[in-house]
């Protein structure tokens, strides 16, 4: 529902629910506008959602960013193992005791309002949970009887990872990426909010929570508590979500086991 209300409503709304009116600028919530209105006397109902859509888009893009980059670490590290395994987490742990949010606006300092950095920004600190699960997962199917045979037959490490190890860890790796929107829709949030993310011009959570600091002076509530309404139903909905995922993914597992 909250992907749907994201995807649809700004289309089905037209861009004229978000242009400038200011004869109903400040406008409480009412039936024609169900989340009133901002300052400029845009349709706040289609604003969030254009926001979210952003917001998810951005996300998405950096879980992506950060599964990848966890998948080929902690199956590599796992394959290796020895010394190589012991310094590539002790490595990753190094990265997770870094504050991702400082560490996050280093980043995006140097390329503000770029949504490419932002979404960097995310991977390059989020990457470490996805290469535990990952290492943890290619380090049981490591000692499986197939991948002892194909040892035996010549084939190397790379045909090794490629063709056996990366396959098999790509379900906890799907339930890693589910584990880590949420987190991406937060950071996201935080740098615009802090004025480090996107401008304030282009409509994401972050920016329209930016935006109401000066209208909530006014009374103007709701146009603090529907942004961070939705960013607080999104996490929950992405959680939950991420939870059954992984419950669905472990159950074939465990009956396998049982088997």
């Amino acid at each position: 529902m909250v992907v749907a209300y994201a995807i649809l409503v700004p289309s089905i709304a037209g861009p004229e629910a978000l242009a400038v009116d200011l004869a109903r600028a400040g406008q409480a919530p009412a039936l024609a506008h169900p989340f009133g209105t901002d300052n400029l006397g845009r349709d706040l109902f289609v604003q969030v959602a254009a926001a979210l859509r952003v917001s998810l888009v951005i996300a998405a893009a950096a879980a992506l960013l950060a599964t990848g980059i966890g998948l080929l670490i902690g199956t590599a590290s796992a394959l290796a193992g020895g010394t190589t395994d012991r310094i590539v987490m002790r490595l990753a742990d190094a990265t997770n005791a870094l504050p991702h949010l400082i560490l996050g606006i280093v980043i995006v300092a140097m390329f503000r309002g770029n949504i490419a950095a932002i979404i960097l920004s995310i991977g390059l600190t989020h990457w470490v949970l996805v290469a535990r699960i990952t290492r943890s997962e290619a380090l049981v199917l490591r000692e499986h009887d197939y991948i002892t045979a194909a040892r035996l037959a010549g084939a190397g490490r790379r045909h090794i990872l490629a063709q056996h190890i990366v396959p098999g860890v790509l379900g906890q790796a799907l339930v890693a990426t589910t584990l880590l929107l949420p987190h991406a829709v937060w950071h996201e949030s935080t740098l615009s909010f802090l004025g480090l993310g996107l401008p304030p011009h282009q409509p994401s959570l972050g920016t329209l929570l930016a935006a109401s600091r000066d209208a909530i002076l006014l009374g103007s509530w709701w146009t603090l508590a529907f942004p961070a309404g939705m960013l607080v139903l999104t996490t929950i909905a992405l959680a939950l979500a991420s939870s059954r995922l992984g419950r669905e993914h472990r159950r074939p597992q465990h009956q396998e086991v049982l088997r």
